[in-house]
């Protein structure tokens, strides 16, 4: 039997909140769920991790702990999950999410087999809670998800539409990179993924594709390895 693709999509929180820039916008979120659905319904296996900078974002506080900043910031990433997750499951899809650490009967604490057993079966899966320590990112939580579960890419979908060599929000002639390699990518100091995420890549050999969530289509054509964005190889 032909092995199935599987992706692990990561998401901004901010993304997802809009132009509120907090919180959810429910349609966002709908127009995201109806590119996964249909990429699943094509057979794609798909994890996802979303962020948490629609609630929180530690680093910029310098009023408490950075330990306690962590922590907050990764409950923030489990209440997007449940949200996205129950939107999900009332647009048809099943779905199953796990956090890094135990939280009562919300998740279910992640364990490689049974997040496999998910995959396999077809659902959706969610991992929650980032590595479940602190001083480590999001990013690196979904560089080591997507390694553990042996994911064919990691799908990267951002408010900017790919990888460049400066902010091109700030410059306006910053070069947009269609490919570039890892490598360049730790050598260069760009800001794709943090750097602790981006050695994990390329010591074990993740490739990654970074794409703009708003592109028409963009999260169903990037699942079907349609990438308008840049591809980071390996």
């Amino acid at each position: 039997m032909e092995k199935q693709r599987r992706v692990l999509l990561k998401l901004s929180g901010e993304a997802l909140a809009g132009d509120k820039k907090t919180g959810f916008d429910e349609e966002t979120v709908r127009r995201v769920a109806a590119q996964v659905k249909r990429s699943a319904e094509a057979g794609i296996q798909i994890a996802i991790v979303i962020g948490g900078g629609n609630f929180w974002r530690g680093r910029s506080s310098n009023a408490i702990d950075r330990v306690k900043a962590d922590q907050i910031g990764m409950l923030a990433t489990v209440m997007n999950c449940i949200y996205v997750s129950s939107l999900f499951q009332h647009l048809g899809m099943k779905t199953e999410v796990f956090s890094a650490f135990p939280i009562g009967g919300v998740t279910k604490l992640f364990t490689k087999e049974e997040a496999e057993e998910a995959l396999t079966a077809g659902k959706i899966v969610f991992f929650a809670g980032g590595t479940g320590h602190p001083y480590f990112s999001t990013d690196t939580g979904v560089v080591l998800r997507a390694i553990e579960m042996e994911a064919d890419e990691i799908l990267l979908a951002k408010a900017v539409d790919g990888v460049y060599d400066s902010d091109p929000k700030t410059n306006p002639q910053a070069k947009k990179f269609d490919t570039i390699t890892i490598e360049e990518v730790v050598e260069k100091k760009l800001q794709v993924i943090d750097l602790a995420a981006s050695i994990l890549c390329l010591e074990n050999r993740m490739p990654m594709a970074v794409f703009g969530l708003d592109g028409e289509d963009s999260i169903t054509q990037a699942m079907m390895g349609h990438i308008t964005g840049t591809r980071v190889t390996v």
